[in-house]
């Protein structure tokens, strides 16, 4: 119940030796584009997630041709049948690229992206497209958010925001982790725009959360078996998949084929739960039965007041808007406590949201409010 204030670089201090830390090691791909009419109305083209390839690392690899679910701006101008066009030099070799809208899927469409090169879709993005950074910054992307809108360790292009928890971190807290025999490993979960969707809905029950891919391999799962229960999940997406591992381990133990898709309140529609351990023991041993090395995985889990965090002891978290699905998840884990925290972080003036300050909190074990 006590709440102290340092800087980041202390945060070794704070976590006990021989604790695991679990990182998301997903990369922010350049997602929005900008396509200019022959009428000179500008139409913005933001990746959502791949469509066909479904699997990310095919789709970005894929040449001459690929589809992906995306937002459109300005979508009223983009009339049926209307092909964008926009011309790029690339290593001096002109290469045109085609977007055809194919068909919409509730607020999105389907987009067919079309290239006169042999390069890989990830190449042409690389030269159209702008990390997209969070829309309540109200300004365009600068050079300075290349650099600082990705974590010192991210890997896996996917995600359309940034882990932003993992954000405050440097080699040198890596470095303090290894002396003080902090151990970490990663998983990967891609960050969807729905992160950013205020919750408008009266009661919580009324709101549709987003659905995001994810991926853990059986390296990060042994370890996790081998800290059990002495995790801190850094940031809320990690903890978003270490509680969906944990359902996907019951799915899977109440022999559901589809366990590697996690439903919003699977928390709630599950009735033969097992201990963490023993959930997570069965994805380890479905890894080893068939010989893999990684589950993909997707989730619209919802962690709310209520819910019973069962993965972590503690997050690494920043400090997040009023009415968001990511606000509710820490009051899932501090309790009542979140208030008490909240107003703290007001009266001293903490800087909230993507390049805000960041907590370490630690779970309250009488559970959610």
């Amino acid at each position: 119940n006590e709440i102290t204030e340092t800087v980041f670089s202390n945060i070794y201090k704070h976590i006990p030796s021989d604790y695991l830390l679990i990182f998301n090691d997903t990369k922010v791909l350049p997602a929005r584009m900008h396509f200019q009419k022959k009428t000179g109305a500008i139409i913005e083209v933001f990746l959502l997630e791949p469509f066909e390839p479904k699997e990310y690392n095919q789709n970005l690899n894929k040449t001459k041709s690929c589809e992906w679910l995306c937002f459109v701006g300005n979508a009223k101008k983009w009339k049926e049948n209307d092909i964008l066009t926009k011309t790029l030099i690339i290593n001096g070799e002109e290469i045109v690229v085609n977007a055809n809208k194919i068909s919409s899927q509730q607020n999105a469409f389907v987009i067919r992206f079309e290239w006169s090169s042999n390069l890989p879709f990830l190449d042409i993005l690389n030269y159209i497209g702008n990390i997209p950074i969070p829309p309540y910054l109200k300004r365009e992307t600068e050079a300075i958010d290349l650099d600082r809108y990705q974590t010192v360790f991210s890997k896996y292009l996917g995600s359309v925001a940034a882990p932003t928890a993992s954000l405050h971190f440097t080699n040198e807290e890596f470095s303090q982790f290894n002396n003080k025999g902090i151990h970490f490993t990663y998983l990967t979960l891609h960050v969807g725009a729905g992160t950013f969707k205020p919750m408008n809905s009266k009661y919580i029950h009324e709101h549709e959360l987003h659905t995001e891919f994810f991926q853990v391999n059986k390296e990060c799962i042994e370890k996790i078996i081998q800290y059990y229960p002495k995790i801190i999940a850094v940031g809320t997406t990690a903890l978003r998949a270490l509680e969906s591992i944990y359902h996907a381990g019951n799915l899977l133990l109440n022999h559901e084929k589809n366990f590697n898709f996690i439903p919003q309140w699977c928390e709630y529609d599950l009735f033969d739960k097992k201990t963490p351990i023993f959930a997570i023991n069965a994805l380890f041993n479905y890894l080893s039965d068939y010989q893999l090395n990684k589950l993909d995985l997707r989730t619209q889990i919802m962690i709310s007041p209520g819910y019973q965090v069962k993965m972590a002891e503690g997050i690494v978290t920043n400090f997040h808007q009023p009415q968001s699905s990511l606000l509710a998840l820490v009051s899932s884990i501090v309790g009542d406590d979140w208030h008490k925290i909240y107003d703290y972080a007001l009266k001293n003036q903490f800087r909230f949201l993507s390049y805000g300050d960041s907590s370490l909190l630690w779970k309250n074990k009488k559970g959610g409010i």
